[in-house]
């Protein structure tokens, strides 16, 4: 693709990477196959194709941001399936990243929006924030009949109070900063992301990777300073916020490393886990220290199946007889490119997997985007648990949470697949299937 950006434009180092990606591209349309949101609104804009076009004007120009960008921009799920899909190794999602920022910092909002997603920025990635938020929402849940209107803004605001849960499960400790020893001899140190949401919606989550973890001769630390990733703002184009929360977890996890080093730094939230992966790029800028150790955090960067697989699985309980529709969240598949090692270790551990068509196209959670997007990502939702139950499973296993937050509730139980692993290795049955009878 050709791009007239000029000389001045190109010495900024944003540009300069967005350029790349540009020529990059050589417009084939294959990812239109696989784009979510083509595939539902058949609109060229609405496909990775037609955003590129729209974000090299939009940068070419270098002009504010247009209502129209805007709207097609804000329709990406950033699922990265075009990114799978590409013959040609465009990095897509450094390309719509930079064009979120861009918008943020040249695009006035209406008033309810912005208030909105700063909102949820400031919430989320806040443990003890978001579990506020939660409980409030809990208490508005039986009003949401009385919001008026088709508006956007109503349709939002309904489509947060489905999302909460109706129960909130309390605090775990496990999620203070601490050292969690292996049981017996130590073969490996790593860090945990213990995470934000995560610890609000389903603490059962990082539970049970511990337990597996030492449970196998894992040292398990949460490193104080540590928290949010920061890919909740990232990908809303908070730049700042979304930097500043990565460089707090870069210099927690340096300062474990450096003290008693680390083997690798564990994620299993896919999501988070592809942001923490990219984290040498976003700091390719920065001066040497920083820089050197955000690509050293990158690149120690595992998620919890990856490491499994590494270092060895092996189930203690006989086989189950039960069947596992897994579900490959985006920011694994396409994000990380973690495809077989899930599903292999589910099937060691006993379970009959089975993945349902269209496992590439997105469920619709894509972090804030079910509450931003509702109705597309509503009908997204509908049509992966149409295809997850024509596999007749007995549950569904994800590795994301926010894919968890987004298909569960709906009649199947949902279970991250680390609890499966460690309930097959000797932990307790999930609550999800305990509670199933």
């Amino acid at each position: 693709m050709q791009t007239l950006f000029t000389a001045e434009q190109l010495r900024d180092p944003d540009i300069a990477a967005a350029n790349h990606e540009l020529r990059t591209c050589v417009h084939c349309g294959f990812c239109t196959a696989t784009c979510p949101t083509f595939q539902l609104l058949g609109d060229e804009l609405d496909s990775p194709r037609g955003r590129i076009y729209l974000i090299k004007d939009m940068l070419e120009q270098g002009k504010p941001a247009t209502e129209a960008v805007v709207r097609h921009v804000d329709r990406c799920l950033s699922c990265l399936s075009c990114m799978t899909t590409c013959p040609s190794g465009v990095n897509y999602m450094h390309l719509v990243d930079h064009a979120r920022a861009y918008i943020e910092n040249t695009y006035q909002r209406p008033f309810a929006e912005r208030l909105l997603r700063r909102v949820l920025g400031a919430t989320i990635p806040r443990p003890w924030l978001f579990r506020l938020a939660l409980m409030g929402a809990g208490v508005a849940r039986p009003m949401k009949g009385l919001i008026p209107g088709q508006s956007m803004l109503a349709k939002r605001m309904r489509a947060m109070l489905d999302l909460a849960p109706a129960t909130i499960p309390p605090a775990s400790a496990v999620e203070a900063p601490r050292v969690h020893p292996a049981d017996g001899v130590t073969k490996a140190r790593v860090a945990l992301l213990a995470g934000c949401a995560q610890q609000v919606l389903s603490p059962a989550i990082n539970e049970a990777t511990i337990r597996l973890l030492t449970r196998i001769g894992v040292e398990v630390v949460i490193a104080r300073e540590a928290g949010c990733c920061g890919s909740l703002n990232h990908h809303m184009g908070q730049h700042d916020a979304a930097m500043a929360r990565a460089q707090a977890n870069i210099e927690a996890w340096s300062a474990e490393k450096d003290a008693r080093g680390l083997d690798a730094i564990i994620v299993n939230a896919s999501g988070c886990g592809t942001t923490i992966k990219d984290y040498g790029f976003m700091f390719r800028e920065a001066a040497p220290p920083l820089r050197d150790k955000a690509a050293t955090v990158a690149g120690l960067t595992r998620d919890i199946t990856e490491f499994l697989t590494e270092f060895g699985y092996a189930p203690t309980r006989p086989k189950p007889d039960l069947t596992v529709a897994y579900h490959s969240a985006c920011s694994l598949q396409h994000g990380q490119k973690v495809t077989t090692a899930p599903k292999t270790l589910l099937s060691r551990a006993g379970f009959r997997v089975v993945e349902p068509a269209e496992g590439h196209l997105c469920c619709g959670s894509a972090g804030t985007y079910n509450m931003l997007q509702p109705e597309i990502a509503g009908q997204l939702r509908d049509r992966k648990l149409a295809n997850i139950r024509r596999t007749k499973p007995d549950l569904i296993a994800a590795g994301n949470i926010g894919c968890m937050t987004q298909l569960g509730g709906q009649g199947l139980p949902m279970v991250h697949t680390i609890e499966l692993l460690d309930w097959m290795a000797g932990g307790p049955i999930p609550a999800a299937l305990a509670d199933r009878g």
